[in-house]
């Protein structure tokens, strides 16, 4: 999974939900954690009235508030309200907006980065979509994520960058500033959503695969502790079954040497334990039987419940327009300067690979630029002291 995802936390659970009721119109009146809601008449929600009181957390002492917390109905009704109506925006990503993003592989250098001057030569548009992935069982686990995608709506290549910038907005106190109206189509819009969707699916499998193996893990512990308890009632019904079976042999010795009256009873009594016998030779005969398949009914009910249910929703869709072009860096040392050009986009950062002089490998946070006479040298081809 990248980076590119928030846990829902209060947070992001505050932010998200203020952006969202500012979004369709509400206006929201702030009192320490009480929020005073107001929706506009045009607002076609059931879960806004004309105006609703919120409290953030869940001690509420007013009846007639509503909690907004992570777990509380409120949000995962706003949640399912927004996954319905996915509203949209659109932003615009200037140079001015923001100082030149550099990667981390020069951010982790101890090279002087002097200047850093970006050139834009044309106008991109990417989508951000914000996805709320849902992994549960109907037993124990859940896990929720808040996950961005950002995507070029030209290349269809992925914007780690963007993601994450869109991100630090929708988990920070900063104001999600999405005022104009998307140009996409939705017909343009749609393909670009299922190719995000797929995404998403793909970064959070190593979360799928986790919570599927707890799961079966707790399955099996379920099912040995069933076939543990089935294999002692095994034991009693067993033990039932010789104790039965003595006491019907001995009624059958006085059945032989007693006298008419207690022989009659001694018959009455061997018939009702032989029919509880029979009983309980019966049941024990099923519960071997089924022992030795596996208990596939029971076994089927466990593993039904603690069945994967994923969910992948898309919240928000935003249009980003920015700017491509080139980004001029200079590096220098007490002995050298260096300089060179990378292509470049606002918000996003460098948008292609730079690669060591020496071995060619792209420079990465772990291995950065260390060394810049003859070339751009990466930590592990810089000469060691």
């Amino acid at each position: 999974m990248t980076d590119a995802a928030v846990p829902v936390t209060q947070s992001a659970v505050e932010n998200f939900a203020e952006q969202y009721l500012r979004s369709i119109g509400c206006d929201i009146d702030k009192q320490g954690n009480q929020w005073t809601v107001t929706a506009p008449n045009e607002v076609d929600s059931e879960l806004l009235t004309e105006s609703v009181t919120l409290v953030c957390g869940d001690n509420v002492d007013d009846e007639a508030a509503e909690e907004l917390h992570p777990e509380s109905p409120f949000f995962q009704t706003l949640l399912s309200e927004a996954s319905d109506r996915a509203p949209t925006g659109k932003l615009s990503l200037e140079a001015d907006n923001a100082d030149a993003q550099l990667p981390d592989w020069l951010q982790e250098s101890d090279l002087e980065v002097s200047s850093a001057k970006f050139t834009p030569y044309y106008d991109r548009t990417a989508l951000v979509v914000l996805f709320r992935a849902r992994v549960e069982t109907v037993s124990e686990y859940q896990t929720e994520l808040l996950q961005a995608v950002a995507i070029d709506t030209r290349s269809e290549s992925f914007l780690p960058t963007l993601e994450q910038a869109f991100l630090q907005r929708v988990s920070s106190d900063t104001e999600l500033k999405s005022s104009d109206s998307m140009d996409m189509q939705a017909a343009d819009v749609r393909p670009l959503l299922d190719t995000a969707s797929g995404q998403v699916a793909d970064r959070i499998q190593t979360t799928i695969d986790e919570i599927h193996q707890e799961a079966s893990r707790a399955a099996d512990a379920e099912v040995e502790e069933f076939r543990q308890m089935q294999q002692q009632r095994i034991g009693e019904l067993e033990e039932q079954l010789s104790n039965l079976s003595a006491r019907i042999a001995d009624l059958s010795d006085q059945i032989n040497s007693s006298d008419e009256s207690k022989r009659v009873e001694a018959l009455k009594e061997r018939k009702t334990l032989k029919n509880e016998h029979e009983d309980i030779q019966a049941e024990l005969d099923d519960l071997r039987q089924r022992r030795d398949q596996g208990f596939p009914k029971r076994q089927r009910e466990i593993r039904e419940r603690h069945a994967l249910d994923v969910q992948v929703e898309p919240l928000t869709i935003t249009e980003v327009e920015y700017e491509r072009g080139d980004l001029k860096i200079v590096l220098t040392t007490d002995e050298h300067t260096l300089e060179f050009t990378a292509g470049y986009g606002t918000g996003v950062g460098i948008t292609e690979t730079v690669n060591c002089s020496k071995c060619g490998r792209a420079f990465t946070d772990t291995n950065p630029v260390e060394d810049i006479a003859g070339g751009l040298i990466c930590l592990d081809c810089s000469p060691q002291e």
